[in-house]
Formats: structure tokens, C-alpha cells, sequence
């Protein structure tokens, strides 16, 4: 089954097209990695996913329901984490579950079941008559979590969730996250962490220009532009003053770019390496994520 489909999807604003004729699937029970530099089209293509911007031109399908014709079924059956707080400081962590569960007109038995739930899932059981305010960072994106799940969505959105947040933070969403998963929660992810989506994402498409460059699997990236990458530290004599000029020369695999160095008489400022996620990231957008 596909859980997100968008056929052709183009966005204009001011007769500039923010996305531009955009076409990709997420497989029902997947982990999907959008990714793209700034400006490349991700937080309108989550708008318009999550029905809070109309696409100008093309058709968006999320849990099977078209985000134009039926809104109202689409926000019944996705979950949304924004990377901004966004949930009620001056409320506890129970009012903001007990409001949200009633903005969905989820039965009075049901809500204290489902709160009591996602409360002890998140691990925030024993600080629901807390106000919020009084959380830690991590604790409010928990909290988040935990709404976004009250209702029983098909599709979890995250926009950049475990931004600002310490190491150890993000390791334990990224457990919740995989864990969700493994219940058969299917899971859209943006993020600016390139070792997130190596380790969380089954799937990675990225755009760039509102439209989509690539689409596939870390493995098959690897495989395309290769395994094995020689990174050469150049000084830079139209840079600032001891300026320096990386660059990059990707090949099939680590051993081949070795035998390559070996071959070069000046090895100065030349590393080989496996290549990665970002590196490829780099090479096909011109930018760092």
C-alpha cells in the first residue's frame, strides 16, 4: 500500500513556483527522509501534505484521502511534530493531551485511556500535572510526540525533530521513533542531522529547486556515486588569508581511490575515506545540509 502519494505537485507563489512538478511515494509502514537544502521547497511540501497550503497545480493522496477533496479525513489520520514548541506552556502536560484529544472528539474513556498511554510511553507519566513551561526542551518535543499520537493517526509527519536538542535527547527520540515504526507507523522525516537519516530512514528523497534530484536508498546512493571518496585540502590563493579549498572525487570503492593516491607522487593534504550520506548530499545540491 502507499500511504503518501504526490503525482506532479507544483506550489507557486508570486508566479515563482516553489515546488515545481514534484512526484514521489511513501510505502505504507515506511521511514521516508525528505531532505534538501534551504529554500529548496521541504517546508511547503510538508504544508501542503499536512493540508495547511493548497498545491497550485497536481494531486497530493495521504492515508488514501486527497488533501483538495477531503481535508477533514486527511488531518483525522496524520500526526505532526513542527520543529517550532507548539505546545501550551501555560497549560499541564495532561491539559494539553485532554485538549487535543477533544479537538478530535475522541470519547471522554477513550481520551483518559489514550493520555494515559502515550504519557507513559514518551516516559512524561509522572509529570502530567507539570506545566509545561517547566519542561525541558526534550521533554516538550516527548510531549509533542505524545499528542501527535493521541488520535491514532496512519502517518507521523516530523519536521526536523530533535533540532536544538542534546546527543543523548535525540538518541531516545530516534528509539521512539524506530519503535513506532516497528508498530507500523508510517513516518515522513526531514531533518539537517545526515547520521539521523542513515540511521532512521528506510528511504531518502531529495529535492533541490522544488523539485526532486534523487530518490532511493543510502546504499543505492553509495552504489551510484560511489563507496570510496579522496578528500584534497588545497590552500586557496583568492581566499582570505590562509583560506583553504576542500574537494571531493568520489570512487566505486575505498580500495580503488588507494589505488589511485598511490599513484600520485604529492600525497599532501589527501584522505581517503568512505563516503557518506552528506557527501553525496553535497555533491548532487552544491550545499551542505
Amino acid at each position: 500500500m502507499v500511504a503518501v502519494r504526490l503525482d506532479k505537485v507544483t506550489k507557486i507563489y508570486n508566479k515563482v513556483p516553489v515546488v515545481n512538478d514534484l512526484s514521489f511515494e511513501i510505502k505504507s509502514g515506511e521511514i521516508f527522509g525528505l531532505l534538501g537544502p534551504n529554500g529548496a521547497g521541504k517546508s511547503t511540501t510538508i504544508k501542503m501534505l499536512i493540508t495547511l497550503a493548497r498545491p497550485s497545480r497536481g494531486k497530493i493522496e495521504v492515508a488514501g484521502y486527497d488533501v483538495i477533496n477531503s481535508p477533514e479525513q486527511v488531518k483525522r489520520n496524520i500526526g505532526v511534530v513542527l520543529q517550532q514548541t507548539s505546545v501550551d506552556g501555560e497549560l499541564t502536560v495532561w491539559e494539553n493531551l485532554e485538549f487535543h484529544g477533544r479537538m478530535h472528539h475522541i470519547p471522554h474513556k477513550q481520551r483518559k485511556e489514550l493520555i494515559d498511554r502515550w504519557l507513559e510511553y514518551v516516559e512524561l507519566g509522572d509529570r502530567r500535572l507539570d506545566l509545561v513551561k517547566t519542561l525541558s526542551g526534550g521533554m516538550k518535543r516527548r510531549l509533542q510526540i505524545a499528542r501527535a499520537l493521541l488520535h491514532n493517526p496512519q502517518v507521523l509527519f516530523l519536521d526536523e525533530p530533535t533540532v536544538g536538542l542534546d546527543p543523548q535527547t535525540r538518541r531516545r527520540l530516534w528509539e521512539i521513533i524506530k519503535d513506532l515504526n516497528r508498530q507500523g507507523m508510517t513516518i515522513l522525516l526531514t531533518t539537517h542531522y545526515m547520521e539521523e537519516v542513515e540511521f532512521l530512514c528506510e528511504r531518502v528523497g531529495i529535492i533541490d529547486g522544488g523539485q526532486l534530484i534523487e530518490l532511493g536508498t543510502v546504499d543505492e546512493f553509495k552504489h551510484k556515486y560511489g563507496e570510496g571518496i579522496m578528500v584534497t585540502q588545497k590552500s586557496d590563493p583568492e581566499g582570505i588569508c590562509g583560506a583553504v579549498r576542500i574537494d571531493y572525487q568520489f570512487f566505486p570503492t575505498v580500495q580503488k581511490a588507494n589505488e589511485y593516491v598511490n599513484n600520485i607522487e604529492d600525497r599532501t593534504g589527501i584522505m581517503i575515506r568512505p563516503s557518506n550520506l552528506e557527501d553525496i548530499f553535497v555533491k548532487l545540491t552544491g550545499h551542505q545540509l
